[in-house]
């Protein structure tokens, strides 16, 4: 017999990293507006990711519905429990999508509104995603699959710190996306910034690392139980973080972006293996959350059309727009 509900934990599981990765360096850029050199660094930057925001942001419209199809209680429970950080998060990414249009035929006394409302758009959105992840990493009040808790349960200083934690990571993609896509004082800059965030990155990980067995007990257990298997994990993202500190200092292109994607891989997947098989902790696990095999099935047929479809499209443009942006000019 087949197992829908783990396809479709798979499908959404891959869904949530595919956008964190595509989407998060966008979002970086925006994190960084505030601090680049000058107006024409600016312009610079909003054209590395002009040409793939909107098609980043597919991946949360997949895995969103897909959530809601496959895993009917996830939105049942999370939505009550984080309606203003998901306001928060929509807002942000609204703002930031609008802020992209506008900027480019906005006059020279607008233009700087415009930059603000991307970079804080950026911002905003960065932090709620975190926030997110620190209230599922907590852990939800929950009473016959109802979430009962409060209105504010989701903001503690725990998810504060998560929601940070996440918005230094983005502008760290960020960063390591404007080195390989940009070239002269960008670039420099780019590359002076990139150690900086992936210290503050690495800090609070390791706050994180240490204060999250103190919020959920299963995850204590977890780690401690599968200490041989488990510690591959962050051991691989401390790898990565080293490959990204040394291609930096070697000036290399590349390599910092694609190792601070593998940082981002391992963080994901030590998460994903710290409240295994819970997808509303610390109750309901994905079958207690999956809806009718039927369900699942007819939604699966659908899907395995479109997901082919979304990485052709996502390849293809990464391709046709895979040089380098210059000031005043388009890809080279």
């Amino acid at each position: 017999m087949i197992d829908f509900t783990m396809i479709w934990a798979a499908i959404i599981a891959f869904g949530v990293i595919m956008y964190v990765l595509m989407d998060g360096f966008d979002l970086g850029v925006g994190i960084l507006y505030p601090l680049a050199p000058d107006e024409e660094s600016r312009d610079i930057m909003m054209n590395t990711v002009a040409p793939f925001w909107d098609g980043n942001e597919t991946w949360l419209v997949l895995g969103g519905a897909g959530l809601l199809g496959a895993f009917p209680l996830v939105y049942s429970v999370l939505l009550p429990a984080l309606y203003l950080g998901v306001f928060l998060l929509l807002a942000g990414l609204i703002f930031r999508g609008v802020a992209f249009e506008f900027r480019f035929k906005a006059s020279r006394e607008r233009k700087h509104f415009w930059s603000v409302a991307f970079a804080g758009g950026s911002a905003v959105a960065a932090l709620a995603q975190g926030i997110v992840v620190g209230s599922y990493i907590q852990g939800y009040q929950t009473e016959n699959m109802v979430y009962t808790g409060g209105a504010f349960d989701w903001l503690t200083p725990f998810t504060l710190l998560t929601g940070v934690g996440l918005l230094i990571g983005y502008a760290l993609l960020g960063s390591t996306w404007i080195i390989m896509k940009t070239e002269g004082p960008v670039q420099e800059w780019a590359y002076r910034i990139a150690p900086k965030l992936l210290a503050g990155v690495l800090g609070i990980f390791l706050i994180i690392s240490f204060w999250t067995p103190l919020v959920d007990e299963f995850v204590r257990q977890r780690w401690m139980d599968t200490l041989s298997l488990i510690w591959l994990l962050p051991a691989g993202a401390l790898g990565c973080a080293y490959l990204v500190m040394r291609a930096v200092r070697r000036r290399d292109e590349g390599i910092p972006f694609v190792a601070t994607m593998g940082l981002f891989v391992f963080t994901y997947l030590g998460l994903l293996a710290s409240k295994w098989p819970y997808v509303v902790p610390p109750d309901y696990t994905l079958y207690d959350a999956a809806s009718a095999p039927e369900s699942q099935a007819f939604l699966l047929v659908g899907v395995l059309f479109v997901i082919p479809v979304v990485l052709a499209y996502t390849a293809w443009t990464y391709w046709v727009f895979r040089g380098k942006v210059r000031a005043g000019e388009g890809y080279h």
